[in-house]
């Protein structure tokens, strides 16, 4: 799972870079770090399975260079970088709500709204001229006779043309299941799932808050959350004991740590479920897509699994720890057998049964 951190210069993304993964980041190239998510059921089932192994999700985020005017056009730096962050699974997206008259914002005055507005804008523009530049390719395949294009393509692209024309996102577009197969390939930057996080100051002056509020208090959309953060704050904090930290958090009128709210933010804007395998000498959790089925389970895990898949073995992680464990579970009728069909659900523990 990769997440792409954006927002313009000054808003204080790559101090977030730092809270979340402990790397440094900033500069032209894209900083990479790794965070394990915290996992309070993977606690408990290793001291039932007892491996010599223990593997968390793991979410990688990638600080990318600041966006400035121009760059969805692949201006300067950010050619590579908009190549870059197509590859991206989601883009949290931190946008200034703190004032410091020490840090000035490029646009003259702090309004995350409007902040908000033009990162939208250069995702716009730079789908925009992927979109065109398709569009241009296939006519010219038409015109020299040339075939293989799918005949579907150009009247899909012609209506996000129109879309992102008057400024509406692919994520909000209402894509059908088999147009978003056959727009996969672009990686289009205005259909990633979107998290915007507010980096707000300990004390934010009530005009700040005022440019802040359309954006809480927008209706949810799809794909997209809004989540408020003190970065800075939370950094230092992070510097801390737990014991300082609660005394200072306290002081400061904060309530707890922003990490486990950004992750949950991650998960929930890219629709995700947790499940758990404990066969082997290894325990591991593994981040899934809701509603997919054991079959996808089984390839997530690997694909000589989904291929030679015969079924999966699977307990509620509240069953088995009700149960004392798998053996109670199954005393208790707890553990079931299910096909490939069988839609997997979040904090499963599943054993996969395959060929070879």
């Amino acid at each position: 799972m990769r997440v792409g951190i954006i927002g313009l210069p000054q808003s204080g993304k790559t101090t977030l870079f730092r809270l979340l993964t402990g790397a440094a980041g900033g500069g032209h190239e894209a900083g990479v770090g790794i965070m394990r998510v915290p996992d309070s059921r993977l606690d408990f089932l290793a001291t039932v399975f007892n491996p010599k192994k223990i593997t968390p999700v793991t979410i990688e985020f990638v600080d990318f260079p600041p966006l400035t005017k121009g760059a969805g056009k692949g201006e300067g730096f950010a050619a590579q970088a908009l190549a870059q962050m197509r590859t991206v699974d989601a883009l949290l997206e931190v946008v200034r709500a703190f004032a410091n008259p020490a840090v000035p914002h490029p646009e003259g005055s702090i309004d995350p709204s409007r902040d908000a507005g033009l990162v939208e804008a250069e995702l716009l523009v730079a789908d925009l001229d992927v979109v065109e530049k398709r569009m241009a390719r296939i006519d010219e395949n038409l015109r020299r006779g040339r075939q293989g294009d799918d005949p579907r393509e150009r009247p899909l692209l012609a209506r996000c043309h129109e879309a992102l024309a008057v400024g509406v996102p692919l994520r909000k577009f209402g894509l059908a299941p088999d147009e978003g197969r056959l727009l996969r390939g672009f990686q289009f930057l205005t259909q990633k799932p979107l998290l915007i996080v507010a980096n707000v100051g300990e004390q934010t002056p009530a005009d700040i808050w005022r440019g802040l509020a359309p954006l809480l208090e927008a209706p949810a959309a799809p794909g997209q959350t809004v989540l408020k953060v003190a970065a800075r704050a939370e950094a230092e904090l992070a510097e801390l004991s737990a014991d300082e930290a609660a005394v200072f958090r306290k002081e400061l009128g904060l309530e707890a740590s922003a990490q486990p709210a950004l992750l949950r933010a991650c998960y929930e804007v890219l629709d995700l479920i947790t499940f758990y395998t404990g066969e082997g000498s290894e325990l591991r959790a593994w981040a899934i897509a809701q509603g997919a089925t054991a079959l996808h389970a089984a390839g997530t895990v690997h694909t000589d699994m989904e291929k030679g898949f015969i079924r999966s073995e699977v307990v509620a992680f509240e069953d088995l720890r009700g149960a004392g464990g798998i053996a109670g579970a199954r005393k208790q009728g707890k553990y079931r057998l299910e096909g490939r069909d069988y839609v997997v659900r979040d904090g499963d523990v599943i054993t996969i049964r395959f060929n070879v």
